[in-house]
Formats: structure tokens, C-alpha cells, sequence
């Protein structure tokens, strides 16, 4: 999430809270009793499980009955898929196919639509970017996003895609603060440690290796070798604030509320590398706003999606199509596809094929090719955060003490980030609203997670994210109209201790025999746009080289 105190960012509440949020149990059973939830017209929506799950036995699938080439195939219609057949046109290249599993493009920038306005079901925003990431700035400026550029070469924003005004908020000791950083009755003490902290995230974000290169970039891979900032990597951020004598709970919570929201992971489980990234990496330059600015839209992220997928005009992208095993053949690579709605398999024979899957798919997928997996285990060292996301329609939504409703708003000690108005960009009266709230399952093991979750009904689900609105918003229930819920259950890679420059990313980046190559955002070791990006261009350019 954006922060006034720092460049900290917003990416994605556990029934049983625990940890940092023990002590919203109390304010939980304080709550006056809730209404019936009957009226709350909803479901569980989002990924289809059930075709996914084909990959655990693709032998009992139909026998492939046709034949399909193509020069490029790219697997997978996230935004690493979708940005590499937008670099691969844009080079001349036209005979790419994309295919996509679920029935809808996006990935993590996947949004949605009711009567009351668009919203996000999952990335919902792009700080300002450096100056530097002439690929991001001249996409931004392909779509309209930057206008143009002043006398002194700083791009020039979008007033309607620039954050409005009022920005975000805290809730804490019963009043809305503005700002993330805790200030309402945080003792004198505590707030020199966070003054503290800030001033090294500062030095941080300024300092400079010795090979040259930023300590902290995105991309990942662009940031200094130097072995004093790269060895960071190997605590955890839970350890380094230890060591450098950071004990203040307020500090500490809103630190490990930035890991939830970018990582969905928490101090102990998060490194200290990808600790500091979160807050030193930003350097965003622009004419019209500061360091710090942010974009975004009604649909999140899901605008960016859907310009990149106008770029390309969807020319030979294809939803509902299941990757469910690779094979190399002789100079070219055949992909066993199968079609969900015909139930019927096929063959794509590529000369260069691009998996933008993430690692769990491409175990799966690459059972029968040889790859050099040395020593490491992807299996075990790529972890993925399990979140829950719920759009929550409100009509007449009540308010409290302090800061009146921002983009932004955060529950202090509570298990979620908080929730986004859906509506903050737009214009007008809102007095209807929909709320993004977002809840990273951080407080137990990804996969007794992500288990819970799928086994949860939409009624358990409900209750969860009413419990803390109705504790944030008294009244609020009997003023929510329609809540759709989705479950994430590998929601973005979540860099634990050593990932980040350890040697997984750099292995399972390497492409296969010149002819299959990998593009997906946990390859950088965290999940956002830039990232994603990045990596579906890098990934382009190698097919290109070895053309």
C-alpha cells in the first residue's frame, strides 16, 4: 500500500486470528450482534479448480485428434504471457499463439464488473515508476497514462489515472488517521524508532553497490551483486529488525502488514531483502506528482490488462485451453492441449514455446523433458501465499471518528490489509460503493491454507470479512447489498529467506534447449506488475535471439 511516511506499496484475515491481530478478538466479540446475513446476494467466484485439477491425472483426458503449429507458443494469459506477445508483434513476429486455462485472461490483474462500478480481484495498482524503466514509461504512454514529458525529460501523468485525493487511512484506538503509519497514541518513544526505520529505508533506497547498480531495483534482477546489501537475503525480516533494535509493536505491525500486502507472508517468513525491497526499490519520477504517487483504476490493475490485450488485438490468444504436458520433438516442441468446452485434446507443434506459468504448472507440465534442476527442489523452494479477496457492495456506507473514506483504508491489529474503494476514481455521488477487501492467509502454513479455504463454505467466508467491517463500520451489514468472494489459492510467490538470491530463480529461469523458456513473476521473487512485465519481455527478446 501507498504510504505518506515512505514508498511502501498495495498488492493483497484468517478466521482464527492470531499473532498481530490477537487483540481484535476482543473487539470482535464486543460488536453488536449482527444482523441476518439472508439478504447478501453472492457467491464464491474466480478460478475453476475443477479444470486445473486435470493436470493430477491427465492420463484419463481423451488422446489428442489434430495437429496445430505455430512458430511461437505462449502458455499461459497472465500479464508475463500477455506482455510477451505484445513485445513478440511489436517485433514483427505475428504467427504467436497464447493459450489460457481459466476462462478469462489477467492472472493476478483479473477484475470484475457489477451495476455500481468495475473493481479489482486481486492487483489494484502502479506506483510511479523510474525514470529508468523505458519499457514500462513507453507502454504508460502508448495507452494514454503519461501524456507527454516536461522540459526536464519527467513524464507528465494522467490527472484521471493519478490517485485521488483522500488518499488512505488508519483505524486505530477508535479513530480514522490519515495515513498508514501509526501516529494516534503511539507513545514519543515509539516514534522515533519508526522515524528511525525510515531514515534507513532512506539511505537504502540511495545507496548504490559496488558494481554500480541501485541496492534495491525493480526489476529484481537489475539491483546490485554487492554482497552487504545481497546478504539480507539470508535473514529473515523478523531477525534483522531484532538485530537492529526494533521492538515497537506499532512499527512492527504496520512492517509486517507491508509484507501481508505485497507478499502475503509475515516477518518471520518474509526476507529481510524483500523486507526492505518493499519500501527502498521505489524511485518513481514524474512532473505532476511526487515519488510516491499512484495509479490506479475502478478495475485495479485490470485496465492495464485489458490495454496490453487491445495491443495485441487477442489475434490467436485462446481462453478455456488447458497446457497439460510438453514434449520436445526433434527442432520443434509439442504441447498436449486440452479443450475444456469441446472435451476434446490437440497437439500444438511450436518451433519456440514460452511457459508463463508459474512453477507448480511447469513441474507438471515438464514431467517428460530433461531440465537441469541441479540441487534445489522447486517443489519446496517456491512458496505461494494463499489470499481471499471480497468485493462487497454498500449502499449509504456509515463512517466514523476522523479521516472520512479514502482509497485506502486499514484496520490497525486486524488479519486483512483493509479494503479499497472500488469507486475512489470516479466521479460523482457515491453513495453506493464497492469495497475491495483483501485477506492474505499468512498466519499458517500455505497449504493447511489453502486447504481451509476450499473447504469453507460462502456463508463461513462472509462472516469472516462482515466481522471486521461490522467492527470497523458499526451498522454496516444491514447496508450491504451483494458480496462475491474469491479464493486465491496460489495468490503470488512469497519470498522467504534466501529465495531472492539463492539459486531457484536462477535455475528454473533457464531456457531448455534454446526452444522453451520461462516468463512468470516468480521468477523475480515477488508478484507485481513490473515484475510480470519484465519478465514476459525478457523472455520474448530470448525466443527472438535464438530465432
Amino acid at each position: 500500500m501507498h504510504t505518506n511516511e515512505g514508498n511502501s506499496r498495495r498488492t493483497f484475515f484468517k478466521q482464527v486470528i492470531t499473532g498481530s491481530s490477537v487483540l481484535l478478538a476482543g473487539m470482535y466479540a464486543a460488536c453488536r450482534p449482527r444482523p441476518p446475513l439472508a439478504h447478501i446476494k453472492g457467491a464464491i467466484v474466480g478460478a475453476n479448480f475443477s479444470t486445473g485439477h486435470l493436470l493430477h491425472n491427465i492420463e484419463a483426458l481423451p488422446a489428442p485428434v489434430r495437429v496445430v503449429e505455430t512458430d511461437v507458443l505462449i502458455i499461459g494469459g497472465g500479464i508475463s504471457g500477455l506482455s510477451a506477445k505484445r513485445w513478440l508483434q511489436q517485433q514483427g513476429h505475428t504467427n504467436v499463439m497464447l493459450i489460457e486455462m481459466d476462462d478469462h485472461f489477467g492472472g493476478n490483474s483479473t477484475h470484475g464488473k457489477n451495476a455500481t462500478s468495475a473493481y479489482p480481484w486481486a492487483a489494484h495498482y502502479l506506483p510511479i515508476p523510474d525514470v529508468r524503466n523505458k519499457e514500462i514509461l513507453d507502454f504508460l504512454q502508448e495507452i494514454g497514462t503519461i501524456t507527454g514529458y516536461d522540459d526536464k525529460g519527467l513524464p507528465v501523468y494522467n490527472d484521471y489515472h493519478l490517485l485521488h485525493d483522500p488518499e488512505e487511512r488508519l483505524l486505530i484506538n477508535g479513530y480514522w488517521q490519515e495515513g498508514l503509519v501509526p501516529e494516534m497514541g503511539v507513545p514519543v518513544v515509539e516514534k522515533e524508532q519508526i522515524r528511525r526505520f525510515f531514515k534507513t529505508v532512506n539511505d537504502y533506497k540511495l545507496a548504490v553497490g559496488s558494481d554500480g547498480k541501485d541496492a534495491f531495483a525493480i526489476p529484481v534482477d537489475t539491483s546490485s551483486a554487492d554482497a552487504q546489501y545481497r546478504q539480507l537475503d539470508q535473514l529473515s525480516f523478523h531477525d534483522y529488525l531484532q538485530r537492529e533494535g526494533y521492538t515497537s509493536k506499532y512499527l512492527l505491525w504496520y512492517l509486517e502488514y507491508g509484507c501481508k500486502d505485497d507478499y502475503g507472508s509475515i516477518l518471520k517468513t518474509t526476507s529481510a531483502w524483500a523486507g526492505l525491497h518493499y519500501f527502498a526499490s521505489r524511485k518513481g519520477g514524474a512532473s505532476n506528482t511526487n515519488s510516491s504517487g499512484v495509479l490506479t483504476w475502478p478495475e485495479g490493475n485490470g485496465f492495464l490488462m485489458e490495454q496490453i490485450r487491445k495491443q495485441v488485438a487477442d489475434t490467436g490468444m485462446y481462453k478455456g485451453q488447458l497446457a497439460c504436458k510438453v514434449d520436445e520433438a526433434g527442432e520443434r516442441t509439442n504441447v498436449m492441449v486440452y479443450d475444456v468446452a469441446k472435451k476434446e485434446s490437440y497437439t500444438i507443434s511450436a518451433k519456440k514455446v514460452i511457459m508463463a506459468t508459474p512453477q507448480f504448472i511447469n513441474l507438471r507440465l515438464l514431467k517428460k523433458v530433461e531440465r537441469i534442476l541441479d540441487d534445489f527442489n522447486p517443489r519446496i523452494e517456491f512458496k505461494y501465499a494463499p489470499w481471499v479477496v471480497a468485493n462487497i457492495t454498500v449502499n449509504n456506507m456509515p463512517d466514523g471518528k476522523g479521516t472520512p473514506l479514502c482509497w485506502d483504508n486499514v484496520v490497525y491489529g486486524a488479519a486483512s490489509v483493509g479494503y479499497v474503494n472500488a469507486n475512489h476514481q470516479n466521479l460523482g455521488i457515491k453513495n453506493k460503493i464497492v469495497l475491495s477487501h483483501y485477506l492474505p492467509l499468512s498466519y499458517e502454513s500455505a497449504d493447511s491454507a489453502r486447504k481451509s479455504a476450499r473447504n469453507k463454505t460462502y456463508e463461513q467466508w462472509l462472516k469472516v470479512f462482515i466481522d471486521e467491517l461490522e467492527y470497523a463500520h458499526p451498522g454496516v451489514t444491514d447496508r450491504i447489498e451483494a458480496a462475491d468472494i474469491w479464493v486465491w489459492g496460489h495468490g503470488m510467490i512469497a519470498p522467504s529467506p534466501g529465495f531472492i538470491w539463492g539459486r531457484a530463480r536462477t535455475l528454473a529461469a533457464q531456457p531448455i534447449s534454446n526452444k522453451i523458456f520461462f516468463a512468470h513473476s516468480d521468477l523475480s521473487g515477488i508478484s507485481i506488475f513490473e515484475e510480470a512485465f519484465y519478465q514476459g519481455i525478457k523472455a520474448a527478446k530470448q525466443v527472438i535471439a535464438n530465432v
